[in-house]
């Protein structure tokens, strides 16, 4: 059996495991060609006009398009020409498109970043910027939740705004595209932690998406910013496109949605004693802030008191600083449940996550971290899968139940018993 880990693949001896079940997403093959896909889906948008309506309807002379920062894959060689393209052909020019790359909270994009996921040629032709959730920002006023939503000022003073993204499973807003570019994707930092503490309540037991407070919120977010268009996709683990939405900001997204859980959303009979995950590979498992969202997931396929082997490499370390000050200076579990009931950070919210999974498993984790650090996230050093395996032998015995989870960030085990 092989694991993604990074850009490499971890080996280990899958015979070893007695009573095993793999969890895979269930994949659907690549679309035969995807630049037509794309180019069908801007044709035919679902519950909106076509981009050429929109333009001589808007006549804007400001056209905004959010794109995803590098911790989110996106097949921009097949979604932007096409895009652009129909944007050109109605007397759109260059200079009067601004992409805005939907940080949230994470650090901007770096300059070889950027080369490597939209190429130089539109980086020369088309003005880029990264948000920054603490500048430059205008304030929308009161959502129905009380939220105050403050976004981008590039954002807001476009003309034509439209949102660009990938629909996969979010493990507290129920799925990632469509209203996520704008919240958190382009908004201010107190807009998103008050959306994302929410989570505290949600994280473990998530409500069907419709009945989900956070994605609900963002959506009226989406509404409020003018989302015109969006231009999304399904993607399987190989990074093809299963399906292209355009068009409205919730009906199409909620059509990429119904698509991504057929995928994701996978039948486990029962918890197991063990589950051996990985992250998914590079860029799942950049940092430890993106690969929680595998531990998450490995954590509803196992039981209470079970064990959790997790291959993440983290070549760029934890992640995020507000999220590494919270485990330096927490001594156990418990210690970040207290706070983020007493002050929800982001940031601190991912050691929320983690030590709520911890509280009740044993986390094993394969990383580039030293044991110092890997301690920091209460876990325990494993330099391959055979020796964690070693460490579940000698917890379980010999006769536990497992599950391998290759896609630990795609799948998301829905059990029968609950």
């Amino acid at each position: 059996m092989k694991l993604k880990y990074g850009e490499e693949e971890l080996n280990f001896d899958q015979s070893r495991l007695t009573k095993s079940r793999v969890l895979l997403p269930n994949e659907q093959r690549g679309v035969a060609d995807p630049l037509k896909a794309v180019k069908d889906s801007l044709q035919n948008p679902i519950n909106s006009l076509s981009i050429a309506e929109l333009v001589n309807e808007e006549l804007p002379d400001k056209v905004v398009i959010i794109v995803n920062d590098v911790s989110r894959p996106t097949p921009y060689e097949y979604l932007l020409p096409p895009l652009l393209e129909e944007l050109h052909k109605v007397g759109i020019e260059q200079e009067n498109i601004t992409f805005v790359i939907a940080t949230g909270i994470h650090e901007p994009n770096t300059k070889e970043q950027n080369l490597s996921i939209f190429g130089e040629k539109l980086l020369d032709e088309y003005k880029f910027i990264s948000h920054n959730p603490d500048e430059n920002l205008v304030d929308l006023g009161k959502l129905s939740s009380g939220n105050r939503l403050y976004l981008n000022r590039e954002v807001v003073e476009a003309d034509l705004l439209i949102t660009l993204g990938v629909i996969l499973p979010h493990y507290f807003a129920g799925f990632s595209g469509g209203r996520k570019s704008i919240l958190p994707g382009v908004a201010g930092r107190e807009s998103i932690e008050y959306n994302h503490s929410h989570m505290v309540d949600l994280i473990g037991n998530l409500p069907p998406i419709e009945e989900n407070q956070i994605s609900q919120e963002m959506l009226e977010a989406a509404r409020k910013a003018g989302v015109d268009f969006i231009l999304n996709v399904v993607t399987n683990s190989n990074k093809e496109i299963v399906e292209v939405v355009a068009g409205n900001y919730k009906q199409a997204w909620q059509q990429g949605v119904n698509t991504s859980s057929e995928m994701y959303h996978v039948s486990l009979e029962e918890k197991a004693d063990a589950a051996i995950v990985s992250a998914g590979g590079y860029p799942k498992d950049i940092n430890f802030y993106q690969a929680q969202k595998a531990l998450d997931n490995a954590d509803y396929a196992t039981k209470e008191g079970g064990t959790i082997i997790l291959a993440a490499e983290c070549r760029e370390g934890l992640g995020e600083n507000i999220f590494t000050d919270w485990l330096s200076s927490s001594t156990e579990p418990k210690d970040n449940l207290h706070r983020i009931k007493d002050k929800f950070v982001l940031g601190g919210h991912k050691a929320f996550a983690i030590s709520k999974v911890a509280m009740k498993k044993d986390i094993i984790l394969i990383s580039d971290f030293d044991r110092e650090t890997t301690e920091q996230l209460f876990a325990k050093k494993a330099s391959s899968i055979s020796e964690a395996l070693d460490y579940v032998e000698e917890k379980h015995g010999q006769d536990y139940t497992s599950v391998i989870m290759p896609q630990g960030g795609l799948a998301v085990p829905v059990v029968d018993k609950e």
